[in-house]
């Protein structure tokens, strides 16, 4: 076991260390120049020179990448092109941001997702099935954008619940930050809880066929204890691998919806540094992204060679 799991921690790095390649490349390979879009197109050709060479411009991209990977690993993320502030004083608090607002999603996908899957399976073919089915399958199918938007002309324009607008401030209350990021956490609960309804409905069932499953309910156990206490633990890994996606998600996919309620994360920041051809920032964001994205995908590998006996032990 412990060999599985230090080949999967040792598949993360790799893995991490390919994707920091392809965000650099595909940084370096945006059209148009990078000092003429920062200095406008009234920069001379002198000034235009200066400043690629403060940039780096001029040396090999080889060399370019080890300095920016190395800075990295260093906790050295660079300097902004538009307003000269270190990158990491500006990624960390919105990534703060990013995190509570998954956080706080997650905290009501998660029970209400898992929870209402068991119950569908528990009530395979029954009306309340067959309701779950057709809100999830409507929730995949809408854009996660025409979601928010619903969102805000029910929620906010016409009863007034919550704001249209998430803004939230460091030292801003407790209580504040949480109503002001409730309609943002309720969007993206509808958008993940789907599939984690799906999913674990679908593992539950797949698992019902199967002969020690059929040995309980000839014992006379039953459907809903059959499903929590035989079915449930072994749909577990399937379960934990969409869980952790979801949670993935939440962190790496925020950047639509955080641009509909403007509110201060990092997938915000990312579409800032995007318009401003900042390529620093876009850089470390998604360097950021990438590695919230691999680590939760590794640690839901080993959890599920933890709650998998047949991964556990040699054949």
């Amino acid at each position: 076991m412990a060999k599985l799991i230090l080949n999967r921690l040792l598949l993360g790095v790799l893995t991490l260390f390919a994707v920091s390649i392809l965000i650099f490349v595909c940084t370096q390979i945006l059209p148009g120049d990078v000092a003429s879009a920062v200095l406008g197109q009234g920069a001379t050709p002198e000034a235009l020179v200066i400043f690629r060479k403060e940039l780096g411009l001029d040396v090999p991209a080889y060399l370019r990448y080890i300095h920016w990977l190395t800075g990295a690993l260093h906790g050295d993320l660079g300097v902004a092109l538009t307003n000269k502030r270190v990158i990491v004083d500006e990624v960390l608090p919105r990534l703060g941001n990013t995190l509570f607002l998954a956080g706080y999603a997650a905290l009501i996908a998660i029970p209400v997702a898992v929870g209402l899957g068991i119950f569908s399976a528990i009530n395979e073919g029954k009306l309340s099935d067959k309701l779950a089915n057709i809100v999830t399958l409507t929730a995949i199918s809408l854009p996660e954008f025409f979601i928010a938007y619903l969102l805000i002309i029910f929620m906010a324009v016409d009863v007034d619940w919550f704001p249209s607008l998430s803004t939230v401030y460091k030292g801003m209350p407790f209580s504040e930050r949480v109503y002001q990021t409730t309609l943002p956490a309720i969007t993206l609960t509808l958008l993940v809880a789907a599939h984690m309804l799906r999913m674990t409905r679908s593992s539950v069932l797949s698992v019902m066929s199967t002969p020690y499953i059929e040995m309980a309910f000839l014992k006379g156990a039953k459907r809903g204890r059959v499903i929590v206490r035989h079915a449930l633990p072994n749909a577990a890994a399937p379960i934990i691998t969409v869980v952790a996606l979801n949670l993935a998600y939440l962190v790496v996919g925020v950047v639509v919806i955080e641009a509909v309620f403007v509110y201060p994360g990092l997938g915000q920041l990312m579409v800032d540094a995007v318009s401003k051809r900042d390529v620093p920032v876009i850089q470390a964001c998604g360097l950021v992204f990438a590695m919230v994205f691999v680590t939760l995908n590794t640690l839901a590998d080993i959890l599920v060679i933890l709650v998998n006996p047949r991964l556990r032990h040699k054949r």
